[in-house]
């Protein structure tokens, strides 16, 4: 049953997507900027509804609370297609970097240049970041813009090792500006490339900013630590409630080395 809940929704998720993208075109197009993120907001709301009706997968995104005023850096754990849209609502005026391929897609790179999102070649990596940081503190300057790093890079499974790229270091460094962790492991339930959807809730946090101005090890080291404590006792509840989905090998390795840490802390020795 859950195959078929899962290709239905995946099915209707693209539909959704198209539809979408060409019915809002006009409102979207000639909308100013501020007006016209309705449509993306919307757009991801109505994921979340779908998910939930067709799949049985919801979600429950906390710590909004979090959110400082104006400009800040969010930097989401990326493990699913889920995390690049479920935290658009929450967010008053996001700003990607993303690969300049993207605006070749029609509408939907029409959509991203309407935003004035950030295109980067990629190929030309130090070329590119340079570019981006100028890029991305004019926008956030002039528009207290939120800007979206995913620090990994690429999606990771839950409980795999964390591998944090420099990028998110440089643009700290650069920008000046609060970064915001996101802990979630939505990877269970909608996992990186398959197309199984599993039924539960997904949840999410904003976790404390941390302040702009520490040098760049110390806000590595804050980075990762705080999001990855986060994230394990995500993966732990998530892992002991009934009817849990699926646990992928990097999961259950990491469940183990925290059940070894656990036990290691409560032994007389230690």
């Amino acid at each position: 049953m859950q195959i078929i809940r899962s290709l239905l929704f995946n099915v209707v998720f693209y539909l959704n997507l198209i539809v979408q993208m060409v019915g809002w075109s006009p409102y979207y197009f000639l909308s100013p900027r501020h007006r016209a993120w309705f449509v993306p907001k919307f757009w991801a709301k109505s994921n979340l509804w779908l998910m939930d009706k067709i799949a049985g997968t919801r979600s429950e995104i906390t710590g909004q609370e979090n959110l400082p005023e104006g400009s800040f850096i969010l930097a989401p754990k990326h493990q699913s297609f889920w995390d690049t849209f479920a935290f658009l609502p929450s967010l008053h005026d996001p700003l990607y970097i993303l690969k300049r391929e993207l605006t070749w897609i029609p509408f939907f790179g029409w959509y991203i240049l309407k935003m004035n999102m950030i295109p980067v070649n990629r190929g030309k990596r130090s070329i590119a970041l340079k570019k981006a940081v100028a890029d991305a503190k004019r926008e956030m300057s002039a528009h207290n813009r939120q800007l979206i790093i995913y620090p990994e890079g690429t999606r990771r499974a839950p409980g795999d090792e964390p591998i944090y790229k420099y990028g998110i270091v440089e643009i700290y460094a650069q920008l000046g500006l609060p970064v915001v962790p996101v802990a979630h492991v939505a990877g269970l339930w909608w996992p990186r490339r398959k197309f199984m959807r599993y039924p539960g809730t997904i949840k999410a946090r904003f976790l404390k900013p941390i302040p702009p101005g520490l040098d760049r090890e110390e806000f590595m080291r804050r980075l990762i630590g705080e999001t990855e404590t986060a994230c394990d006792a995500l993966l732990v509840e998530a892992a002991t409630t009934e009817n849990h989905p699926p646990l992928p090998p990097t999961a259950v390795k990491r469940l183990k080395e925290l059940v070894a840490a656990e036990a290691g802390r409560d032994s007389p020795a230690a």
